[in-house]
């Protein structure tokens, strides 16, 4: 019997204790830039894996442009310069560039066994 008194005062605090709202978070919209700038530059060259390649890009408004240049594995150099607008859309103009530089055709492939692991 003292169970359930217990129980139903239980119940009725509960019901009476109504509900802990949390108060709502103020959300604020992030500013719109209507002419959003940027631009950036960077390049790579390591003598050891002969990695060379870069990039630049710049951006005023709604014209993006830029162009990144690469090593091709036949040892030339690629570049890729573009521009975006609204207008013309995405526009990209590829062209090489010999570098002098000879590709060892040779080169072998050495299997290294390291052993079975499972």
């Amino acid at each position: 019997m003292t169970f359930k008194v217990v129980v139903i005062l239980g119940l009725v605090g509960l019901v009476q204790a109504g509900l802990l709202v949390q108060p709502l978070q103020t959300v604020v919209a992030e500013p719109h830039n209507p002419n959003p700038q940027y631009s950036f530059l960077y390049e790579v060259q390591d003598p050891t894996t002969g990695d060379s390649h870069g990039q630049f890009e710049s951006r005023n408004g709604d014209v993006v442009q830029g162009a990144y240049a690469l090593m091709d594995s036949d040892g030339t150099r690629r570049l890729v310069e573009y521009t975006a607008d609204p207008v013309h859309g995405f526009n990209a103009v590829v062209s090489k560039q010999p570098t002098g530089r000879a590709v060892d055709p040779s080169t072998k492939i050495v299997n290294v066994n390291t052993g079975y692991f499972h």
